[in-house]
Protein backbone atom coordinates (compact mmCIF):
# COMPACT_ATOMS: atom_id res chain seq x y z
CA UNK A 1 0.00 0.00 0.00
CA UNK A 2 1.09 3.45 -0.87
CA UNK A 3 0.06 7.39 -0.35
CA UNK A 4 -1.92 8.27 -3.95
CA UNK A 5 -0.15 10.83 -5.98
CA UNK A 6 -1.96 14.32 -6.88
CA UNK A 7 -3.25 12.82 -10.34
CA UNK A 8 -4.43 9.89 -8.53
CA UNK A 9 -6.15 11.42 -5.50
CA UNK A 10 -7.66 14.58 -8.59
CA UNK A 11 -9.24 10.78 -10.54
CA UNK A 12 -10.29 8.97 -7.32
CA UNK A 13 -12.45 12.82 -6.49
CA UNK A 14 -13.92 12.84 -9.15
CA UNK A 15 -15.24 9.35 -9.38
CA UNK A 16 -16.71 9.94 -6.14
CA UNK A 17 -18.39 13.24 -7.02
CA UNK A 18 -19.95 11.22 -10.45
CA UNK A 19 -21.52 8.47 -7.58
CA UNK A 20 -22.95 11.70 -5.35
CA UNK A 21 -26.62 12.13 -6.14
CA UNK A 22 -28.54 14.87 -4.22
CA UNK A 23 -27.61 18.44 -2.95
CA UNK A 24 -26.27 19.24 0.47
CA UNK A 25 -26.10 23.04 1.83
CA UNK A 26 -25.96 24.21 5.68
CA UNK A 27 -26.72 26.90 7.99
CA UNK A 28 -24.85 28.21 10.70
CA UNK A 29 -27.19 29.37 13.73
CA UNK A 30 -24.53 31.59 15.75
CA UNK A 31 -21.65 29.52 15.41
CA UNK A 32 -19.18 32.44 16.86
CA UNK A 33 -15.52 30.93 17.78
CA UNK A 34 -14.00 31.61 14.55
CA UNK A 35 -12.18 27.88 15.15
CA UNK A 36 -15.06 25.84 14.68
CA UNK A 37 -16.06 28.22 11.65
CA UNK A 38 -13.12 27.38 9.67
CA UNK A 39 -13.55 23.21 10.85
CA UNK A 40 -16.56 23.51 9.84
CA UNK A 41 -16.28 25.65 6.17
CA UNK A 42 -13.03 22.50 5.38
CA UNK A 43 -15.36 20.09 5.82
CA UNK A 44 -18.14 21.67 3.66
CA UNK A 45 -15.32 22.39 0.98
CA UNK A 46 -14.31 18.55 1.20
CA UNK A 47 -17.88 17.21 0.77
CA UNK A 48 -18.76 19.86 -2.02
CA UNK A 49 -21.80 21.96 -0.09
CA UNK A 50 -23.54 23.92 -2.39
CA UNK A 51 -24.23 26.74 0.08
CA UNK A 52 -24.33 27.98 2.91
CA UNK A 53 -26.31 30.30 5.27
CA UNK A 54 -24.63 32.26 7.43
CA UNK A 55 -26.47 33.71 10.76
CA UNK A 56 -25.17 36.55 13.18
CA UNK A 57 -23.10 36.46 15.40
CA UNK A 58 -21.52 33.36 13.30
CA UNK A 59 -17.82 34.41 12.75
CA UNK A 60 -17.22 35.34 9.20
CA UNK A 61 -15.21 33.15 7.16
CA UNK A 62 -12.83 35.94 6.38
CA UNK A 63 -11.63 36.42 9.63
CA UNK A 64 -8.04 35.47 10.10
CA UNK A 65 -8.58 32.45 12.74
CA UNK A 66 -11.62 31.34 10.60
CA UNK A 67 -9.04 31.41 7.70
CA UNK A 68 -6.34 29.66 9.29
CA UNK A 69 -7.99 26.66 10.26
CA UNK A 70 -9.81 26.64 7.11
CA UNK A 71 -6.45 26.52 5.05
CA UNK A 72 -8.00 28.71 1.86
CA UNK A 73 -11.14 26.09 1.75
CA UNK A 74 -13.20 29.13 1.98
CA UNK A 75 -12.55 29.93 -1.80
CA UNK A 76 -14.34 26.78 -3.16
CA UNK A 77 -17.66 27.43 -1.43
CA UNK A 78 -20.29 30.13 -1.62
CA UNK A 79 -22.12 31.84 1.49
CA UNK A 80 -25.20 34.41 2.04
CA UNK A 81 -25.30 36.13 5.52
CA UNK A 82 -28.91 36.14 6.61
CA UNK A 83 -30.27 39.36 8.83
CA UNK A 84 -32.08 36.45 11.26
CA UNK A 85 -32.53 32.70 10.99
CA UNK A 86 -36.16 32.71 9.85
CA UNK A 87 -34.74 34.72 6.53
CA UNK A 88 -31.92 32.23 6.36
CA UNK A 89 -34.44 29.28 6.24
CA UNK A 90 -37.26 30.93 4.09
CA UNK A 91 -34.00 31.30 2.08
CA UNK A 92 -32.92 27.36 2.42
CA UNK A 93 -36.92 26.70 1.03
CA UNK A 94 -36.81 28.79 -1.95
CA UNK A 95 -34.06 26.83 -2.34
CA UNK A 96 -35.57 23.67 -2.88
CA UNK A 97 -33.77 22.36 0.32
CA UNK A 98 -34.99 20.19 3.35
CA UNK A 99 -33.79 22.14 6.46
CA UNK A 100 -32.77 19.70 8.80
CA UNK A 101 -31.54 20.08 12.57
CA UNK A 102 -28.42 18.52 13.86
CA UNK A 103 -29.18 19.32 17.74
CA UNK A 104 -29.62 17.28 21.01
CA UNK A 105 -33.30 17.80 21.25
CA UNK A 106 -35.80 15.96 23.30
CA UNK A 107 -37.65 15.25 19.53
CA UNK A 108 -34.67 14.46 17.97
CA UNK A 109 -33.76 10.87 16.24
CA UNK A 110 -30.34 8.88 15.77
CA UNK A 111 -29.41 10.72 12.74
CA UNK A 112 -28.75 7.73 10.76
CA UNK A 113 -32.87 6.77 11.34
CA UNK A 114 -33.69 10.14 9.46
CA UNK A 115 -35.82 9.57 6.17
CA UNK A 116 -33.98 12.36 4.31
CA UNK A 117 -35.22 13.91 0.79
CA UNK A 118 -32.53 14.30 -1.61
CA UNK A 119 -31.87 17.72 -1.74
CA UNK A 120 -30.89 18.93 2.54
CA UNK A 121 -29.81 21.94 4.10
CA UNK A 122 -28.29 20.46 7.40
CA UNK A 123 -28.63 23.70 10.59
CA UNK A 124 -25.96 23.53 13.22
CA UNK A 125 -26.05 25.70 16.24
CA UNK A 126 -23.87 28.28 18.60
CA UNK A 127 -21.04 25.83 20.80
CA UNK A 128 -22.83 25.84 23.81
CA UNK A 129 -26.39 26.66 23.27
CA UNK A 130 -26.98 24.73 20.05
CA UNK A 131 -29.32 25.93 17.82
CA UNK A 132 -31.49 28.72 18.37
CA UNK A 133 -35.34 28.29 19.30
CA UNK A 134 -36.16 30.27 16.31
CA UNK A 135 -33.81 28.02 14.41
CA UNK A 136 -35.21 24.73 15.99
CA UNK A 137 -38.65 25.62 15.36
CA UNK A 138 -37.89 26.19 11.33
CA UNK A 139 -36.30 22.79 11.24
CA UNK A 140 -38.39 20.01 9.20
CA UNK A 141 -36.80 17.19 11.38
CA UNK A 142 -33.95 17.38 13.69
CA UNK A 143 -31.55 14.83 14.06
CA UNK A 144 -28.59 13.97 16.30
CA UNK A 145 -25.14 11.86 16.90
CA UNK A 146 -25.45 9.07 19.20
CA UNK A 147 -22.69 9.10 21.49
CA UNK A 148 -21.27 6.57 24.02
CA UNK A 149 -18.99 7.72 26.14
CA UNK A 150 -19.12 9.91 29.12
CA UNK A 151 -18.90 13.35 26.82
CA UNK A 152 -22.37 14.52 26.51
CA UNK A 153 -22.19 16.49 22.97
CA UNK A 154 -19.18 16.78 20.50
CA UNK A 155 -17.59 20.29 19.22
CA UNK A 156 -20.28 22.02 16.50
CA UNK A 157 -17.46 21.65 14.25
CA UNK A 158 -16.73 18.09 14.65
CA UNK A 159 -21.16 17.64 15.00
CA UNK A 160 -21.25 18.85 11.46
CA UNK A 161 -18.71 17.25 10.08
CA UNK A 162 -20.10 14.01 10.91
CA UNK A 163 -23.67 14.81 10.17
CA UNK A 164 -22.47 16.39 6.51
CA UNK A 165 -20.60 13.17 6.08
CA UNK A 166 -23.83 10.62 6.82
CA UNK A 167 -26.00 12.89 4.54
CA UNK A 168 -23.19 12.25 1.71
CA UNK A 169 -22.84 8.27 2.62
CA UNK A 170 -26.66 7.76 2.18
CA UNK A 171 -26.09 8.97 -1.83
CA UNK A 172 -23.36 6.88 -2.27
CA UNK A 173 -24.72 3.21 -0.10
CA UNK A 174 -28.97 4.11 -1.77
Amino acid sequence: MRNLTGTELKRQHRDWRRRTEGRLALLLDGVQTPYNVGTILRTAAALRVDHLWLVPPTESPDHPKTAKTALGSQRYLTWTWADDVDQAADQVAAAGYALIGLELADEAQPLHELDLPPDVCLAVGHEDRGLSKAGLARCQAVGFVPQLGAIGSLNVGVAASIGLYEVRRRSWTG
